[in-house]
């Protein structure tokens, strides 16, 4: 049986988006308490991002140290939504990120694209946001077809906006669709628990800043398909995964990044 509609298919290969409503409900107990797990007990790659009022945590590759995540991984409906998404024979997992910003934290996520922070490409990636709480003033804002963009966005740091890379690459400016005068279309979904955005890894998005008094908790799982590559990067990647060992083209190691999801039996 299929998860998703035609019309969801074709909006996530077209735009680069898509929003599924209310497949994750019976997994928000889960998925919350494994939240709260993590900010007990943060992760080597925790970042608590700086804001002069709130709080925004996030942190990311903790699946295989919290074992409610790893069901969420391995369970959930999650994997055959990637591979239908991206229409892909298999849907191989990459990471895990816990983004929450708490009630009164202005601060925005900056718009940026993520492909230029990882190691791998491909046409068939996909990251699924499933926020545990009511989101609608702070929730993702995607700009429709960033994903054929012929450029990737500038890869930049969150703290000083300072270049991600050492490198003469080129790169498209940062975009900020609010001052284009209306040229980009820019998709925005208010959500409740339960539902989740799709988007592929090169669609440009960011977010407002939570001013609402209730919290924005959510769990972003990240996974490639079949033509998804290693692909060298001129700096420390994010995450980095050390030591990985892997060469220009290689698909992505199978014991550190495991297929959840196939079509062959």
């Amino acid at each position: 049986m299929t998860l998703l509609t035609e019309n969801q298919i074709a909006q996530f290969q077209r735009d680069g988006a898509t929003v599924v409503r209310g497949i994750f409900v019976p997994w928000l107990a889960q998925i919350a308490a494994g939240i709260e797990l993590n900010m007990q007990a943060p992760g080597q790659y925790a970042s608590e991002n700086a804001v002069t009022e709130g709080r925004f945590f996030d942190d990311y590759c903790n699946w295989t140290r919290i074992a409610l995540f790893e069901d969420v991984v391995r369970h959930s409906p999650a994997a055959q939504l990637a591979a239908e998404a991206m229409q892909s024979q298999t849907a191989q997992f990459f990471h895990d990120h816990v983004l929450v910003k708490e009630p009164g934290t202005p601060k925005p996520t900056p718009w940026h694209q993520d492909s230029p922070y990882y190691f791998v490409e491909g046409e068939q990636t996909v990251s699924l946001w499933i926020p545990i709480d009511p989101v609608k003033e702070a929730s993702l804002r995607f700009i429709a077809g960033s994903h054929r963009w012929p450029h990737m966005v500038r890869p930049v740091s969150w703290a000083d906006d300072s270049d991600f890379y050492d490198s003469d690459q080129t790169w498209m400016p940062v975009p900020d669709p609010d001052l284009d005068n209306g040229s980009a279309k820019v998709l925005e979904w208010g959500m409740d628990p339960g539902d989740v955005v799709l988007f592929d890894f090169r669609t440009a998005h960011g977010a407002r800043g939570n001013k609402s008094a209730q919290r924005r908790r959510a769990l972003s799982l990240r996974w490639v398909g079949d033509d998804a590559r290693y692909v060298e990067r001129p700096g420390r990647t994010s995450p980095p995964f050390p030591g990985h060992g892997m060469v220009q083209g290689q698909r992505l190691r199978p014991d550190w990044f495991p297929v959840i999801w196939s079509s062959s039996p």
